[in-house]
């Protein structure tokens, strides 16, 4: 069986969380995005490391 390389993973892991996090609070404080704040709370989430960046592209209403 393969052993995972833990070294190469957890800052994978750390940077998608710290991503999902500015995602969101960022999410909370636009005061208007491009489509409904429940519809963005859910790509951020379930969209693994593309729902964020997804986001931050397409999702915040350029005034």
């Amino acid at each position: 069986m393969t052993e995972i390389n833990w070294a190469i993973i957890t800052p994978l892991i750390i940077l998608q969380a710290i991503l999902i996090i500015m995602a969101l609070v960022n999410c909370i404080k636009q005061e208007k995005t491009n489509g409904p704040k429940w519809m963005w709370f859910l790509i951020i989430i379930c969209i693994s490391i593309f729902g964020p960046i997804l986001y931050f592209i397409l999702g915040q209403k350029k005034e």
